[in-house]
């Protein structure tokens, strides 16, 4: 059938909805840094990318783009207020883990001091429901 200017538009076109793709991956040890023997998928996926994320430096490794990983580790030493560094880790933190087409939101973010640490819990909204994590920096 060929295309005409004179049909309507839901004649011409045909929506495509996306189909999602499975989110399986290699299970990584953080502990000792090396592949577990498994693969893992669904809400472990992605519990796995937000930490892998976050420590991952941006722009530092060849392997990734430049979309992946995070920008915190330039935030570190800097003398800016507490205030700009709250608001900036925030920023780095949500800016590295929307890459992710399974994050919606990064929210309710947390960022408490203790001594020479930052402890950073913060709620992830996925495909997969709700993940609350937290970071210390």
């Amino acid at each position: 059938m060929a295309l005409s200017p004179l049909q309507n538009r839901e004649e011409r076109f045909v929506e495509v909805k996306p189909i999602p793709l499975p989110s399986r991956t290699y299970c990584l040890d953080f502990e000792t840094g090396k592949i577990v023997e498994r693969i893992i998928d669904g809400k472990d996926a992605v519990i796995q990318f937000i930490h892998k994320a976050i420590i991952s430096a941006r722009y530092r490794y060849l392997i990734y783009n430049s979309q992946y990983g995070c920008e915190i580790e330039s935030l570190l030493g800097q003398d800016i207020s507490p205030q700009l560094l709250k608001s900036e880790i925030t920023r780095v933190i949500t800016e590295a883990l929307l890459e992710d087409d399974r994050i919606h939101a990064v929210e309710q973010f947390q960022i408490v001091r203790e001594s020479d640490k930052l402890f950073v819990t913060f709620t992830v909204l996925t495909t997969e429901g709700a993940i609350e994590q937290e970071v210390s920096i």
